[in-house]
């Protein structure tokens, strides 16, 4: 079964196949085969949706959740670790395209590549069809968690160390930014640093975004607790 026929199976009929497929072609399959059609571009899109997505589930909790106990949860519910779990619970990761050599390093079950693929999914799936079959799929994976997320076993979430910690504060303003992207497209290394209130606070890398910004986050925490 492809991924168009699980879709189906679930009562989504895509428009346009070739989105969808694409979200699952990771840039080492991509390389290899001569395509230009990996999902790095349908990742950016996934991860403005799930962001809004889980910010309106938290604004319309009950009890309602002031600003920074909301930012604290949201960034528990969409971090790498959390993401990989959904694509798992939802078998997607069976589908995922990979080349022959990050097949061979485990790729199909690093967390960083299946949180990649599941944010492509998701603004793949949101092009497709809207917001109606995106809300469908998180709120099987996601809405039980909403008021529940410490369910999700993570490692040290220094991202959210750092918000909370910046808005105890009292300033509010924590940003990331991508200064550097090294090494092959198939294997990017990315540098990246945190700003707050407009100063860089930390430096990070990582062979992902997200764990860029996790240890840019370490490093700032690290910084402001001395």
């Amino acid at each position: 079964m492809n991924i168009i026929q699980y879709l189906k199976n679930r009562n989504i009929f895509i428009n346009d196949e070739n989105i969808i497929k694409q979200a699952f072609m990771h840039s080492s399959y991509a390389n290899e085969n001569k395509s230009i059609n990996d999902n790095e571009r349908l990742e950016f899109m996934g991860d403005a949706v799930l962001q809004i997505w889980v910010s309106e589930k938290l604004f319309k909790s009950v009890p309602v959740l002031n600003e920074g106990k909301m930012t604290t949860l949201r960034a528990r519910l969409v971090c790498e670790k959390a993401l990989s779990i959904y694509a798992k619970e939802l078998g997607l990761n069976k589908y995922l395209l990979l080349g022959s050599g990050e097949e061979k390093n485990g790729g199909r079950n690093k967390d960083s590549i299946l949180a990649d693929m599941f944010e492509a999914f998701i603004g793949a799936l949101y092009i497709d069809q809207g917001f109606s079959k995106v809300d469908e799929v998180l709120n099987e994976v996601i809405l039980p968690r909403v008021n529940n997320p410490d369910v999700i076993e993570v490692n040290t979430d220094y991202k959210t160390k750092l918000q909370e910690y910046v808005q105890s504060d009292i300033r509010k303003t924590v940003s990331y930014e991508v200064i550097n992207v090294s090494g092959p497209s198939n294997n990017p290394y990315f540098t990246v640093r945190v700003i707050v209130d407009d100063l860089t606070l930390g430096v990070g890398s990582g062979n992902s975004k997200k764990k860029a910004e996790q240890d840019a986050a370490k490093n700032a925490f690290e910084k402001m607790v001395r």
